[in-house]
């Protein structure tokens, strides 16, 4: 499989692109702790699929910015993504998104 996962920080918002599977996500992982250093915001616009180890990684990013007292939110969710959250039954709390 050519997937790849490319991400790049600007600021305090950190951006995904590609496919974040259990084929691609490993290097992600193992900056996480850079990645998250500042974090307010994760872009998934950029994302064409994720799956279910995807999805527990952005928990687990979500969840170390919070415990540096950040509140991260997520941007450009696809509909994809948020049916994999429902159907884990996930509370929004761990996969926040901007309000209006």
């Amino acid at each position: 499989m050519s997937a790849e996962l490319h991400w790049e920080r600007h600021e305090a918002q950190l951006r995904l692109r590609g496919t974040l599977d259990r084929e691609t996500l490993t290097p992600l992982w193992e900056q996480r702790h850079h990645a998250t250093d500042g974090l307010q915001c994760i872009d998934l616009s950029g994302l064409m699929r994720v799956d279910t180890a995807g999805l527990a990684l952005l928990v687990q990013l979500v969840a170390l910015a919070q415990t540096r007292g950040r509140r991260v939110t997520l941007e450009g969710m696809s509909d994809n993504l948020t049916t994999l959250a429902k159907l884990y039954n996930l509370p929004e709390s761990l996969l926040p998104t901007p309000t209006d």
